[in-house]
């Protein structure tokens, strides 16, 4: 493998971006997800798959390994089911360089029960 050292990335009109803002500040690894029935991924980057661990709680199985397990994720969740539900959502804190688990909870009563949501996005950032 090779490797291209440099400070600054341009483009044909003369954008630039730092390296580092590219290497560092960019998602390295996102997924949107069917979260109900048999989960199936729509799209995702750096993730290989998916499994439903329990009612609202799931696995994200990266591609490529983190560089370590301090990783953070940003999730959110919508369910036509139910409108405009709010969501808690929260790391079972199972994570890994290889995989993260994590929980949603709809919370469209007092005690949020465990829900399954249609449509699931999660990011994470290293």
């Amino acid at each position: 493998m090779s490797t291209i050292k440099t400070e600054t990335l341009s483009t044909p009109s003369n954008a630039t971006v730092p390296v580092d803002t590219v290497v560092n500040g960019t998602a390295k690894a996102w997924v949107n997800f069917n979260g109900t029935g048999t989960v199936a991924i729509r799209r995702a980057f750096n993730v290989s798959s998916i499994t439903d661990i329990n009612v609202g709680e799931y696995q994200i199985n990266f591609a490529v390994a983190m560089s370590d397990s301090n990783y953070a994720s940003a999730i959110t969740a919508s369910d036509v089911t139910y409108g405009a539900v709010p969501y808690l959502f929260g790391n079972t804190g199972d994570a890994s360089t290889t995989s993260c688990r994590f929980f949603i909870r709809s919370n469209y009563t007092a005690t949020p029960p465990a829900g399954d949501p249609g449509t699931c996005h999660v990011t994470f950032f290293s």
